[in-house]
């Protein structure tokens, strides 16, 4: 049975009750729930599952079937750029999987998206149809506030939908890609200038390192602001390489480095020339490990 990583990102973050049921369904439906995480500040929650096509195919419908009933966007504001309630919906290969079963699987749960929500979909990464659509920020520039003049674009006709926003749900994106690490860095700061400066100076797009895209938070609830990281590519630029960057770049502005933070599972090779205590990774376990945590659950890789 060719194994499956599928990691939807939600656009709610602070109902907690309503993250721990839609959690709680997702077992029932013959996933692997690998884990789950909420962030009030980016107002988005992330859940990681495993399974067989079959199985991911029904529980994205499920997942979407409770974020497009419970969340409106016109009164949603966050941290982190969306243009829907089911924000992105990636499929990663495991194992022996070929990446051509998860294009497969993407377009056709992007169609089935489109067709049963009436949600404009659009696909990335190795699903992308379109050009100028391969990368997600591409698509979610502009957000949901700016999806109806998108969409208006010949150019940004959706993949499958209509061509125009759910009045509530925005628009999804479905795609297929490699591994890779959601990696937070918070800084002993409440200035987000010296964060902007620090993501300008790293992220890939602005000159920095390969396979690294960055951006600059306000943890309002702390206090505090934050280096948000997708690292597309480990192998390019190891974490470490990513994190002692930062430590030097906060230190040019007289800045220390708190923590960091996983959003989801690492795969293990990405922690072998490094150490979580290194990375300053509060509350780190095996268990965050993608191998540990499939090998935990029965699955051979």
């Amino acid at each position: 049975m060719p194994l499956i990583e599928c990691i939807p990102n939600v656009s709610e973050g602070r109902r907690l009750e309503w993250i721990h049921e839609v959690a709680a369904e997702l077992p029932r439906l013959d996933v692997a729930l690998l884990d789950y995480s909420a962030d009030a500040s980016h107002h988005r929650s992330v859940f990681t599952m495993a399974g067989s096509e079959a199985a991911l195919h029904n529980a994205v419908m499920h997942l979407a079937s409770r974020a497009v009933a419970a969340i409106d966007l016109r009164s949603h504001r966050g941290e982190h750029p969306r243009i829907g309630a089911l924000d992105v919906v990636p499929f990663v290969p495991l194992g022996d999987t070929s990446m051509a079963a998860c294009v497969d699987l993407a377009t056709r749960v992007g169609h089935d998206l489109a067709t049963r929500f009436g949600l404009p979909v659009f696909l990335y990464e190795e699903a992308c149809r379109q050009p100028g659509r391969r990368r997600l920020e591409a698509i979610r520039r502009g957000g949901f506030e700016g999806l109806r003049t998108k969409l208006a674009a010949p150019e940004w006709r959706p993949d499958f939908g209509p061509a125009e926003p759910h009045p509530t749900a925005g628009a999804t994106v479905v795609g297929a890609r490699r591994p890779l690490i959601a990696f937070n860095v918070n800084l002993a700061t409440g200035l987000l200038p010296v964060a902007q400066r620090i993501a300008r100076t790293i992220r890939e797009s602005s000159g920095g390192l390969p396979a690294v895209k960055a951006m600059a938070v306000t943890l309002h609830d702390r206090g505090i602001v934050q280096v948000s990281m997708n690292l597309t590519d480990y192998t390019r630029t190891p974490v470490q390489v990513v994190f002692d960057r930062i430590v030097a770049a906060a230190a040019d502005d007289g800045v220390e480095v708190l923590e960091s933070e996983l959003i989801g599972l690492i795969p293990e090779a990405a922690l072998t020339d490094t150490t979580p205590e290194h990375l300053r990774l509060g509350h780190f376990s095996d268990q965050q490990m993608l191998e540990v945590k499939l090998r935990g659950l029965g699955f051979a890789l």
